[in-house]
């Protein structure tokens, strides 16, 4: 196992910022030196609100708000939104309405929220969230500006740091036994709760989420299960005792305070989760975000149990006219008598799960996955959030909506669903609940102060 600490750094230190090929400088355009933006504060955590404000404009100005950062690859992601400046010359999204642009209306995180890629069907992932933050880019810009040039007068502009892990979390790469993924640590001598975080259908290693979990206080692995390193390149079946071996090594961490462990997932991650609350007793706490409730596209083996599939039906794909993939269609009816073996058994659950879900999925019917998981269970073993308007893709607070993207292991980009503002609410809301769900059933936490 190898160990790397988040760096020491100063939270309001500044990064190097990866420039936007069309982004105004200051070389380029003077600026007014009256006018000032500002966030606050100038480094958070991604699952943070943000204050932005402007000040030192004429009242009633009318200006453009852009905000945009890159990810690790070079992609641009970027908003804007028009504004009148109030009679004291200020703008302040938290209270001042967008007059249009990427919203309208006031939404004070509506910038970050709202951030659409320039490159169609990418999604915003953080990958290094250990080394490096996203540095997000605020500009003022005089009068109405539908797209950045040279011929834009820039008043002012900003940066600031958007983190996902605290100072001191800590990341211990796993490979032991079978089990591949990384461990976050928070700071201190523990022991803390500990959750097992997985993710969906495209394989790898994804850990933004973990890093945030391990700042409010949870010894988090991210676990891969194929399409990483030596794991298989593709999922053929689901062996629980791969999963097992997971719970176990978690456990044994001295800094995990045990009995029992959670478990978060989405997508194919969540049916993953629900099967281990199913059958490992070391989950007592299962998050479940728009999965499935029976075995889909491959079987689940644990020892001399097997529970059959019901297979994909890629044949009903529909095309998008942004020639994107909708799936909806491509799952067997759960409640046709003919599948009822591939039922994840729920009513075994000993522990407590949370069901999450948007009704706007475009990936698969999850709220009715949901209450056919919870038809089985003990009432007081099980709750449902259901957000209206709400994708596939519910992830921390602060991250766009990603309604279609391209994903490993698919010819075309694929629809995820979601209305922007409907969903940012859901992501907003269902992250508190997550925490306080995860913090009651495992025991308190320690958050990372920043």
């Amino acid at each position: 196992m190898g160990c790397s600490p988040c760096p020491q750094r100063p939270w309001g230190g500044r990064g190097t910022p990866h420039r936007h090929p069309q982004a105004v400088t200051p070389a380029s355009i003077p600026r007014c030196a009256m006018v000032e933006v500002t966030v606050t504060p100038q480094s958070s955590l991604a699952d943070r609100p943000v204050q932005v404000h402007v000040r030192g404009l004429s009242p009633s100005q009318l200006v453009t708000l852009r905000a945009w950062l890159a990810d690790e690859q070079g992609h641009v992601f970027q908003s804007r939104a028009f504004f009148h400046a109030d009679e004291a010359g200020e703008v302040d999204p938290g209270r001042h309405p967008a007059l249009g642009g990427s919203y309208a209306g006031v939404w004070p995180m509506g910038l970050l929220w709202f951030l659409q890629p320039d490159t169609l069907f990418r999604r915003l992932v953080k990958r290094d969230v250990v080394g490096s933050p996203f540095l997000l880019h605020l500009e003022v810009f005089d009068g109405l500006c539908l797209v950045t040039g040279p011929q834009d007068r820039l008043l002012a502009s900003c940066e600031a740091e958007r983190w996902y892990v605290g100072p001191g979390v800590q990341r211990v790469l796993i490979g032991e036994g079978r089990v591949r993924g990384a461990l976050f640590l928070p700071p201190g001598p523990g022991p803390f709760p500990g959750v097992i975080d997985l993710f969906g259908g495209a394989g790898g290693l994804i850990e933004f989420r973990a890093g945030l979990l391990a700042t409010r206080g949870f010894a988090v692995l991210a676990l891969a299960f194929f399409a990483y390193e030596d794991l298989p390149c593709t999922l053929a079946q689901l062996d629980m005792e791969y999963f097992e071996e997971a719970a176990e090594l978690l456990l044994r961490q001295p800094k995990v305070r045990g009995p029992g462990l959670g478990v978060i997932g989405v997508s194919k991650g969540a049916e993953v989760a629900l099967a281990m609350a199913t059958f490992l007793p070391q989950v007592v706490a299962t998050v479940w975000i728009n999965g499935t409730a029976f075995l889909h596209g491959n079987p689940l083996l644990y020892r001399d149990l097997h529970i059959p599939s019901i297979p994909y039906f890629i044949e009903r794909v529909v095309f998008t006219e942004m020639g994107a993939m909708d799936n909806s269609a491509i799952f067997g009816d759960p409640q046709d008598p003919m599948y009822s073996s591939s039922a994840i058994p729920t009513e075994k659950i000993r522990g407590k799960v949370l069901f999450v879900v948007g009704e706007a999925d475009r990936s698969f019917n999850s709220k009715l996955f949901a209450q056919l998981a919870m038809a089985r269970m003990a009432p007081a073993r099980c709750r449902l959030l259901s957000y209206p308007g709400a994708g596939h893709l519910l992830e921390p607070p602060c991250s766009p909506l990603c309604s279609v993207s391209s994903i490993r292991g698919t010819p075309k980009p694929v629809v995820w669903g979601g209305e922007a503002q409907a969903h940012a609410k859901a992501q907003e809301h269902s992250w508190q609940e997550i925490i306080q769900f995860l913090e009651l059933q495992l025991g308190p936490t320690s958050t990372v102060k920043l």
